[in-house]
């Protein structure tokens, strides 16, 4: 059995990482590794570590979009892994879809009398997280139009957000990745957009690279609800006067890894071997029943 997970991110190298955790009894080895947005390593890299680690993980990008049973491949993202064989590949979307959904909740006792107003960065690809403040109330705000296509027009509905997938995502599916995310040395930039719904929500949430790169300077008593946070993002959040800073994944030695880490994680320490199928129930059911016994939760830090 192996002992060891590897991301292998298309983002910055600068955000590397090396980490061992306990999962159900076993050490695991965490490793992140970055391309600074370079796709052939990237893909060398998967081709190299087939059959080396109990599982892979997707940094970086998402092998695709699950809007509620809907499944709609990332066609420039999937050469990424078409030569790994023997190795399960995951993107995240795992735990997206099941411990990110227990986000709200955890900050419904913390709200302070502040209005539920939460702003999604990009629902489509986040939407358990999307839809679990959906569920609790929140009046909710979802970017996707605006940052994955730049079009200055706010989804207000979880129907309207379901309508736009349908439309947007088969379109998506076909564009070159880093045409919709920043990759390598982009997600350092820092372009401020569409400041006015920061500025309208108590709750940011989302990718924590959409995040950093389009929020404004001030973000005075906001709550902040993302993953593969770093020290430098925590002190970006501070500055802001961000108020509290809520992480889907739980900290690892001074920071947070993405959901295809750990869920690369889970899977080694489980030693399961099937390679992963997200349009099936079953999976999902093994994950959430793998999150209850490891006690996982979103953790809080006030900044």
């Amino acid at each position: 059995m192996h002992h060891r997970a590897v991301s292998v991110s298309i983002g910055s190298s600068k955000r590397d990482k090396s980490v061992e955790i306990d999962l159900f009894g076993k050490t695991i080895q965490l490793e992140r590794i970055g391309t600074d947005g370079d796709m052939k390593a990237a893909a060398q890299m998967y081709r190299d570590l087939d059959g080396k680690a109990g599982a892979l993980g997707v940094g970086g990008a998402i092998l695709g979009l699950l809007v509620d049973q809907d499944w709609y491949d990332l066609h420039s993202v999937l050469p990424l892994i078409k030569d790994v064989k023997i190795t399960p590949v995951v993107d995240g979307t795992g735990l997206k879809n099941t411990l990110e959904r227990k986000a709200a909740a955890v900050i419904e006792p913390l709200l302070e009398g502040m209005p539920k107003r939460a702003f999604q960065m990009s629902a489509v690809d986040r939407y358990g997280l999307a839809r679990g403040f959906v569920d609790l109330g929140y009046e909710s705000v979802f970017g996707d139009l605006m940052f994955t296509l730049g079009l200055p027009f706010a989804i207000r509905t979880d129907k309207g957000l379901k309508r736009a997938a349908k439309v947007i995502a088969p379109i998506v599916s076909r564009l070159p990745f880093e045409w919709l995310y920043p990759t390598g040395e982009k997600q350092e930039e820092r372009t401020p957009k569409f400041t006015q719904y920061f500025d309208w929500a108590t709750v940011i949430s989302g990718d924590c690279h959409f995040i950093t790169k389009y929020m404004p300077e001030r973000m005075d008593g906001k709550i902040i609800v993302t993953n593969t946070t770093t020290q430098h993002d925590r002190d970006l959040f501070k500055q802001a006067g961000v108020r509290l800073l809520v992480t889907t994944t739980p900290m690892l030695d001074g920071r947070s890894f993405g959901t295809n880490m750990m869920e690369a994680g889970i899977i080694t320490a489980r030693g399961w071997t099937d390679m992963v199928n997200y349009q099936s129930s079953a999976y999902f059911e093994k994950m959430e029943a793998a999150i209850k016994e490891l006690n996982l939760s979103p953790q809080v830090q006030e900044l």
